[in-house]
């Protein structure tokens, strides 16, 4: 695996690899789009995890639906700014970067990522402990984004 960056690290390294593509126009079309599929995701998850036990490999499921309903709404937000990042870690990195208002947490959104990575290519599973551990912040990151997307 990739060694750890801190945010301002990632941020530079992103900034000097040409990762952040400023766009044309601001798609609201795609913004509200994105929203549905986002808020699909966390519903979808919120099913599946009711009837799962403990023991469930299910659980991976529920984590990565939703990684990417914060990943979703995390582009939809940038898209307000005219901004394309297609590179997970990057994207996170503007976000801490240039929106520390928000107050989020670089360490929450490298965990959450580097998880997810190793579920999708390392074939490392998450338990129902790993889910725990991180779902109270992701309802709250998720929730802040709503409001922040819904504001504009």
């Amino acid at each position: 695996m990739p060694e750890y960056l801190n945010q301002k690290e990632a941020f530079l390294k992103c900034k000097k690899n040409g990762m952040f593509i400023v766009t044309e126009e601001v798609d609201k079309e795609k913004i509200k789009a994105t929203l549905i599929i986002a808020e699909s995701d966390v519903e979808s998850a919120n099913i599946l995890k009711k009837n799962l036990s403990k023991q469930s490999n299910q659980w991976n499921s529920v984590y990565k639906l939703y990684y990417d309903a914060l990943h979703e709404l995390v582009e939809s937000f940038l898209r307000f700014e005219k901004i394309k990042i297609d590179n997970h870690q990057c994207l996170f990195a503007y976000l801490c970067g240039k929106h520390p208002e928000l107050e989020f947490n670089w360490d929450f959104f490298e965990k959450v990522r580097t998880k997810r990575n190793g579920i999708n290519y390392y074939g490392t599973p998450v338990s129902f402990d790993d889910w725990r551990e991180v779902e109270f912040q992701f309802n709250l990151y998720i929730r802040k984004l709503k409001e922040e997307i819904k504001k504009r």
